[in-house]
């Protein structure tokens, strides 16, 4: 894991030196033997996520800024495989050949990430959880550390559940979505908390208001949910 973690801290501290009509924004994913990487680049914000199948391995992630004379700052907020890493920055090139981003690895190698998504689409960005429906009542949640986000480009989601003074981890979900006529699909690839629920489809109501995104239907144990959830500029 330490060595997908270089990898990737290559690429996102070089977004600056990437051209603008090559905007590393969207979903890309790689493979190193039966492993499978999807990385979630939003303006801001990006995820890392490594599975095996059904199985969750590991996933870290965090807050990513332009620094100016082609550099850009990164701060690691979540870290499963390393919780040590949490607020570990690094500066290191990386480049884009035919479409694809190179990083270099630590031994001295490359990896090549292929793109899934441009992150266009009326969800894409990071998005909070706000408040929830419970007994019939809409209940506002407290801004605090411990925090429930999603990430979304334009066909990847990523939720997370984490506390982001501590970098301790609750728990994570992904996989591919849709939002078309009010309806948005989820459709989970990796659920660190019980891997029997990958390859189950979810479908919610939903519209977006502005910043907000509400949506109601069943979770994936079938309990009602009815939640807003808030776009950040973090």
């Amino acid at each position: 894991m330490k060595k997908l973690f270089i990898c990737l801290t290559l690429l996102l501290v070089s977004l600056g030196a990437v051209k603008a009509q090559e905007s590393p924004v969207g979903a890309w994913t790689a493979t190193s033997g039966d492993i499978t990487s999807v990385l979630l680049i939003t303006p801001s914000w990006f995820t890392v996520t490594d599975y095996r199948a059904a199985d969750f391995v590991s996933t870290y992630g965090g807050a990513w800024q332009q620094a100016g004379n082609g550099e850009t700052t990164v701060a690691i907020s979540f870290n499963t495989a390393n919780p040590n890493q949490v607020g570990q920055n690094a500066r290191v090139p990386v480049t884009m050949e035919n479409g694809q981003l190179v990083t270099n690895t630590a031994g001295g190698g490359s990896q090549r990430w292929i793109r899934l998504d441009d992150g266009s689409g009326p969800l894409a960005g990071k998005w909070k959880i706000t408040a929830r429906e419970n007994n019939g009542k809409m209940n506002t949640i407290p801004d605090g550390p411990r925090q429930t986000f999603k990430i979304l480009t334009g066909t990847r989601f990523q939720w997370v559940a984490v506390n982001l003074s501590t970098g301790e981890f609750f728990g994570t979900g992904g996989g591919t979505y849709t939002f078309d006529n009010g309806t948005y699909t989820e459709k989970i690839a990796f659920f660190s908390r019980d891997n029997t629920r990958v390859g189950a489809a979810l479908s919610f109501k939903g519209k977006v208001n502005g910043n907000e995104w509400e949506h109601s239907g069943l979770s994936s144990k079938g309990d009602p949910i009815h939640e807003v959830w808030t776009k950040t500029q973090e």
